[in-house]
C-alpha cells in the first residue's frame, strides 16, 4: 500500500473513531452521563463570545429565557435586574427546559434553581447553576 493510501485510511479512521464518541443530542440526558464532579463558579468571558446571547425584551420580569445553544440562561428577577447562569443541570448534565414560578427547571430529574442566585430549591441537583458574567449595553445582553 502506498503512504499516501496509508495516510488518508489513517486520517479517515481518527475521523471516524471522533465522531462516534456518543449518541447524545447535546441535552446530555441521552447517555446517561453524569456532569463533572467539580463545576467553575463562574465562566469568565474569555472562555466564552462576547456575542450578543439575547435582548432585555426577550427576558420576562419574573421569569428567564434558556438559550440552549448557548447553554446560558438569562433571567430577570425585578425589573432591570438581569442574571444569567450555566444552563447545565449540577445533577447530570441535562440542559435545563424551563423557566417558570420563580424557579428554573429541569425535564430530567425536577431539579429547580432559584431564578435569583441558582440556588437549589429542589433536588436531586446537589448545587446550585454555574454563574455567567453578563453585560447589559442598551437592551442587548451579552457574555462577559
Amino acid at each position: 500500500m502506498s503512504a499516501r493510501r496509508r495516510t488518508v485510511l489513517t486520517a479517515g479512521a481518527a475521523a471516524l473513531a471522533a465522531g462516534c464518541g456518543s449518541s447524545d443530542d447535546g441535552d446530555g440526558a441521552g447517555d446517561g452521563s453524569t456532569a463533572p464532579a467539580t463545576a467553575p463558579e463562574t465562566r469568565g468571558a474569555s472562555e466564552t463570545s462576547a456575542a450578543e446571547l439575547t435582548r432585555t425584551s426577550d427576558v420576562p420580569v419574573g421569569g428567564g429565557t434558556i438559550l440552549k445553544d448557548r447553554k446560558v440562561v438569562v433571567t430577570q428577577p425585578e425589573a432591570g435586574d438581569f442574571r444569567a447562569f450555566s444552563a447545565v443541570c449540577t445533577h447530570a448534565g441535562c440542559i435545563v427546559a424551563s423557566v417558570s414560578d420563580g424557579t428554573i427547571n429541569c425535564a430530567c430529574h425536577g431539579s429547580r434553581f432559584s431564578i435569583t442566585d441558582a440556588a437549589v430549591e429542589a433536588g436531586p441537583a446537589p448545587r446550585p447553576l454555574p454563574v455567567e458574567r453578563i453585560t447589559v449595553e442598551g437592551d442587548s445582553i451579552r457574555l462577559g
